[in-house]
């Protein structure tokens, strides 16, 4: 079977792909530079708010991709049958291989 680099759920409409995700990092990345370009003492107050417009951009768009990511993962841990519950899942991501 070909692995077409898209992960995802057509019956739903959300699919994550791998350039989705470097996407992310890289515009995550950006985010952070540009807080550290405003942190700076020396910069101009237009290219500081220039900075500071971008980054709120990016921080919205983040934030909209975070909450699919979040909904998909719900419907993952949810289509097995389960039953959703107010306790956070049991997932064993750290738990211990003896």
């Amino acid at each position: 079977m070909a692995k077409s680099g898209v992960k995802g759920d057509a019956k739903n409409g959300t699919h994550v792909s791998a350039a989705g995700m470097k996407n992310f990092e890289e515009r995550l990345e950006r985010l952070e530079e540009l807080g550290e370009t405003i942190r700076k003492s020396d910069i101009p107050l237009d290219d500081a708010l220039k900075s500071f417009e971008e980054g709120v951009r990016l921080a919205k768009d983040l934030e909209k991709d975070l909450e699919k990511i979040e909904k998909r993962i719900e419907i993952l841990l949810n289509e097995g049958g389960a039953k959703p519950s107010d306790e956070a899942p049991e997932l064993g991501l750290f738990d211990s291989q003896e």
